[in-house]
């Protein structure tokens, strides 16, 4: 796991403004959740971005709700349409690529696995031929899931060497994606030769993230939210299973610390990173449905789904040790501290609030997180 959140907080554990300020980013996935969430952030360091993908991907959603689209140049295109993808990567000319575009839930990989392989494996190889025909310099992050791994159900983490796989197909396109990206490293982008081709490739396998803005179908959180807001209780498929829930700005803050080091060290940097809780934040879907009902209160409650259910892991973690040694990387806001954040944050919606400054204040409530040693804010 990522260590001991009691630990000394420091400054340089945020994303560096130096570093970012007018640095050229090109986002696949900017429409999505993360994509959002990380496009607010990188306008905040003042990184000029365009993002790459497909229409929001729900209906509401945080790119839509909190007026994303204007601090983003947005091209509205299909990660699996090469021409177009070469063409716009060859427009912008970017400093950093940050690839969060992809089919991302499991159940949807069961109904459409067509959709899910091309959109998650051939959509990473048309990002990075690309790359290699352009022979444009830049370093990259490839953001694929804790899901890549052959799942054993073990109780302890798995580190960055453990064996890919992916039961269902959502899952083992994620695998085959880390495949990818490993191939087009060794074959093209070798990191004992990034002073010749100039390309250095990291991937990032996060683990579940959590926060305001979210309304995916078929996930714990946005469910659960429109159960409260709608009154009947919230049916819970798996309410044993263990999850690596961390607050979403965790993993955006490991992408972003990845590429800074990438950027600056790129041959010791060009390999995969997990970005997970501490142990304790590892917790059952029932104490996290709990948990939620209790902070969102107005008589809510959940209540076991026993219909037929496609399979899905019951143990999953993730063992961020590397990434806390050699990115200074670690999570920072306790689960149930983010849990708060995010009743917060979907209050804020049924009531009206201006949601795009919400998103933008709770970021900067998060970086000001690494600037005390006393815990963080309650909102």
């Amino acid at each position: 796991m990522a260590g001991d959140s009691s630990a000394p907080l420091r400054e340089d554990s945020m994303p560096k403004r130096s570093f970012w300020k007018g640095r050229s980013v090109f986002l696949t996935g900017h429409t999505g959740f993360k994509g959002s969430w990380l496009v607010l952030w990188l306008e905040r360091l003042g990184a000029p971005v365009t993002g790459y993908a497909l229409d929001a991907p729900t209906n509401p959603s945080l790119y839509e709700q909190g007026g994303v689209a204007q601090s983003v140049d947005s091209i509205r295109a299909d990660i699996r349409d090469f021409p177009r993808l070469k063409a716009a990567i060859g427009d912008c000319k970017p400093d950093v690529v940050l690839h969060l575009a992809a089919q991302s839930v499991v159940r949807r990989g069961y109904e459409d696995p067509i959709e899910t392989y091309s959109s998650n494996v051939m959509g990473t190889v048309n990002l990075f031929e690309a790359l290699r025909q352009l022979g444009h310099r830049c370093v990259v992050v490839n953001v694929t899931s804790d899901k890549c791994y052959d799942n054993r159900e073990w109780v302890w983490g798995y580190r960055e060497d453990e064996p890919l796989g992916g039961h269902d197909p959502y899952a083992n396109s994620k695998g085959c994606a880390e495949l990818v990206t490993s191939a087009f490293r060794d074959s093209y982008f070798p990191p004992d030769s990034l002073s010749r081709h100039g390309v250095a490739i990291a991937s990032a396998r996060a683990g579940k993230a959590i926060g305001g803005g979210d309304w995916t179908r078929d996930q714990l959180m946005p469910d659960r939210i429109r159960s409260f807001l709608d009154a009947p209780p919230c049916q819970i498929r798996n309410p044993r299973a263990i999850r690596p829930w961390q607050f979403v700005l965790e993993p955006l803050r490991g992408y972003l610390k990845l590429a800074e080091r990438l950027a600056n060290e790129g041959a010791r940097f060009a390999s995969a990173w997990n970005f997970g809780p501490v142990d304790a934040d590892a917790r059952p879907v029932s104490w996290i449905a709990d948990r939620m009902a209790n902070a969102w209160g107005a008589a809510a409650r959940w209540e076991r789904d026993a219909g037929e259910h496609v399979h899905e892991s019951h143990y999953l973690k993730l063992d961020a040790s590397k990434s806390a040694t050699y990115l200074d990387w670690r999570p920072l806001l306790p689960l149930d501290q983010a849990l708060e954040w995010i009743v917060e944050w979907y209050r804020g919606y049924q009531s009206g609030a201006d949601l795009g400054c919400l998103t933008r204040k709770q970021i900067e409530r998060y970086e000001a997180i690494a600037l005390t040693d006393a815990p963080p804010a309650r909102p």
